[in-house]
């Protein structure tokens, strides 16, 4: 009986270690930053760009670029994924101002030229800065929301408080705590991560257009995750579908940019289901008609 209390006792001195490691050092499995250095220029071919830089209340800095469309008719927020800087995500930008769109991409707290402790409520807060700072150029309904994999949270959250034109977003996840749960199940991560990041929860208060877009062989974030976030706000929600889209290659298909350019350029309306089937029901019993 002493050994098997022994045991039990090293087994859960190793398990809280392990939840004590995963607790500090989940920023490192987490993100993975690219640092640039004040003085780096950014350069893209083809692209006309602005570098700006926002002070916020507790004093870090958001390093951000805007990539100019030839007469604008809408600005695009990309909030990009958890790797690297916006000197690599850039060239993604074309995507939309060859639709006449400017781009705005900004680095989170500890990427590229951005500095600041970073947090969930940090991170929130100044996307929103950053987006009021869109909002006082330019009206809301001219916004769009871009979301790319780490990016589709922030992306939803900042929806869900404002009204933009739509929200897009591209490998969605249902929520961080769900996608490391998938790697480590048997740690309480409920407790121990500090990005959960419940785009579900958010999505709810999302009343503008929803547009998710998910490649089918997607490994890291599985494409069932889109089709269950598409159910919460079914109405206002279009999924679309890349077969054999990967997580991170969806760029690569023919079909994503088809896909991009009818959303991008798609107006809303009403769909008039006058004469339709709409409420046409199948009955199993039988009926007196004649053949």
């Amino acid at each position: 009986m002493q050994q098997v209390i022994y045991i039990l006792g090293i087994v859960l001195i190793v398990y809280v270690l392990i939840s004590i490691l995963l607790y500090f050092l989940q920023d490192y499995f987490l993100f993975k930053p690219e640092k640039l250095s004040k003085d780096f220029q950014f350069y893209y071919e083809n692209q006309e760009t602005e570098e700006y830089n926002i002070e916020t209340r507790d004093g870090a800095t958001i390093n951000g670029l805007r990539f100019k469309a030839k007469d604008p008719k809408g600005v695009v927020f990309y909030l990009k994924g958890n790797s690297k800087s916006i000197k690599g995500w850039g060239k993604f930008a074309v995507d939309f101002t060859r639709h006449g769109y400017d781009v705005i991409m900004v680095d989170y707290r500890g990427f590229g030229k951005s500095t600041g402790r970073r947090t969930q409520k940090a991170v929130k807060r100044d996307m929103q800065v950053v987006y009021n700072k869109i909002k006082d150029n330019v009206s809301e309904k001219y916004i769009i929301l871009y979301g790319r994999s780490l990016g589709s949270g922030f992306a939803t959250k900042l929806a869900s408080m404002n009204n933009p034109r739509m929200l897009i977003l591209d490998a969605p996840y249902y929520s961080l705590s769900k996608v490391a749960k998938k790697f480590i199940p048997f740690m309480p991560l409920s407790l121990l991560i500090k990005f959960p990041m419940p785009t579900y929860k958010w999505l709810k208060y999302v009343n503008c257009p929803i547009h998710i877009i998910h490649g089918t062989d997607d490994k890291l974030i599985p494409y069932k995750t889109s089709v269950k976030l598409s159910r919460i706000k079914p109405k206002s929600t279009t999924l679309h579908t890349v077969i054999g889209g990967g997580h991170k290659n969806l760029n690569t298909f023919e079909s994503y940019h088809q896909m991009l350019t009818e959303i991008v350029n798609s107006r809303p309306r009403k769909v008039d289901l006058v004469g339709s089937s709409i409420h046409v029901q199948h009955s199993s019993k039988p009926t007196n008609a004649k053949v």
